[in-house]
C-alpha cells in the first residue's frame, strides 16, 4: 500500500508539472510581457543627476560613424536631423534587452512631439539588423534603427562598455544614453546614467532638448 501510495503521488507531480510546461508554452507570450513590465516598471527618471558623462565633450563636434542602415554605410547622420537639431539615442540591444525595448517603444510613443519640435530621433545597438528588424516591425518603430555590429562607432564616440571583451555575447555594446547635436553638428547636451536599467523619460528627454536648442 506504501508503494502504491507513492506511485500514485510521484504520477500527481508529474501531471502537475507536465500540466504546468504546456500552460507555460501556451502562454509563453503572455507570461513574457508580464516578466517584462515588471522589470522595467520603474525603469525612468526624470533627470540625469549621476556624475557618470562619457561620451563627446559639450560643445564638441559630433564624429562620424561605422554604422548600417537599410543595407547602406552611414558615417554622418545629418540624413536623419530635423530642422533643429537630432537626439542620437545609443541602446545596448533591441533583442535581449528589456531597458533598450522599452525605451524604444517610449520613444516612439513620443515621435510625432519631436518631429513637430523639429527635432530627429535616430537610435543604434550592436544588434545585426534582421534582430532589429524583428523588433520593429513588432512595435512598429517608426524613427531610424542604426546597426553598429563591430563596435566602432562605440569606440569612436567614447561610449564602449569595456567591461565585455572580445568573444563575450555583449561584446560591442555602448553605454547607454542620449546625445543631442544641434544644426551645426555640435553637441550641446547628454544625458547619461551609469545604471543601465534607469533612462531618462521620453517627455522629460524632450523637454530638455527643446531648452538646449532654444526651441520653443
Amino acid at each position: 500500500m506504501a508503494r502504491s501510495g507513492m506511485q500514485r503521488k510521484l504520477l500527481t507531480i508529474t501531471l502537475v508539472v507536465l500540466v504546468a510546461l504546456v500552460l507555460g508554452y501556451l502562454y509563453r507570450e503572455s507570461l513574457k510581457e508580464l516578466a517584462f513590465a515588471m522589470l522595467t516598471e520603474n525603469m525612468f527618471v526624470q533627470d540625469d543627476t549621476d556624475e557618470f558623462d562619457p561620451g563627446p565633450a559639450l560643445g564638441s563636434h559630433f564624429p562620424g560613424l561605422r554604422a548600417t542602415y537599410q543595407g547602406r554605410d552611414i558615417m554622418l547622420i545629418e540624413e536623419f536631423a530635423g530642422k533643429n537639431g537630432t537626439l542620437f539615442i545609443a541602446s545596448r540591444s533591441l533583442d535581449w534587452c528589456p531597458y533598450c525595448m522599452r525605451q524604444m517603444i517610449q520613444l516612439q510613443q513620443y515621435r510625432q512631439e519631436f518631429e513637430a519640435a523639429g527635432i530627429g530621433l535616430v537610435a543604434i545597438t550592436y544588434d545585426a539588423p534582421p534582430l532589429q528588424q524583428a523588433f520593429i516591425d513588432k512595435f512598429g518603430i517608426e524613427f531610424p534603427v542604426l546597426s553598429d555590429v563591430d563596435g566602432l562607432s562605440f569606440k569612436t564616440l567614447g561610449i564602449l562598455n569595456e567591461n565585455y571583451q572580445p568573444g563575450d555575447f555583449q561584446y560591442g555594446i555602448p553605454h547607454p544614453g542620449m546625445m543631442l547635436i544641434n544644426p551645426a553638428g555640435e553637441v550641446v547636451g547628454k544625458l547619461f546614467l551609469e545604471a543601465y536599467s534607469s533612462r531618462v523619460d521620453s517627455a522629460a528627454a524632450l523637454a530638455f532638448a527643446k531648452t538646449a536648442l532654444g526651441v520653443d
